[in-house]
């Protein structure tokens, strides 16, 4: 007679391994994030200091946050210290809530963020004129990329 049970390569003690080994890494990437709402997929926390016009660190959040959709001047160019200002000047004392998009190449976390009045971060950063919309990754959200 033969058995209808599944014919699995590893033994049950292998599978338990397994399923402990990914229960586990998942854990760690859920809890490198930070203080995350698992439903919305946020990171918030008050302003710890700004990195430059587009990257800042939040308190209670292991990761910088680079500013989804912005692309400010790098250190060495030109408008780079005013962008760093505005930034700073923008979001200093404030709790920011940010919708985590993604995480980048530096590990860093992508996040739309918001000022607590509701305000989008990037969109205050465009208007200022001190940084642009990052077309590429933004797909034309703030509407300043070509053929918009």
């Amino acid at each position: 007679m033969r058995s209808n049970r599944p014919k699995f390569p590893l033994s049950i003690s292998g599978r338990w391994i397994i399923t402990r080994m990914i229960v586990s890494v998942l854990a760690i990437v859920v809890l490198s994030v930070g203080p995350a709402s698992a439903q919305t997929n946020t990171v918030s926390g008050a302003v710890r200091y700004v990195t430059d016009g587009d990257t800042l660190s939040l308190r209670g959040v292991d990761r910088p946050i680079r500013v989804w959709g912005l692309d400010a001047p790098e250190r060495n160019e030109r408008g780079a210290s005013a962008a760093t200002s505005t930034l700073q000047r923008l979001v200093a004392g404030q709790s920011l809530t940010c919708r985590v998009r993604d995480i980048d190449r530096y590990g860093r976390i992508v996040g739309q963020c918001f000022l607590p009045d509701g305000r989008d971060i990037a969109a205050q950063m465009i208007a200022a004129g001190v940084a642009r919309e990052y077309c590429y990754f933004s797909g034309g959200y703030y509407g300043t990329c070509r053929g918009n």
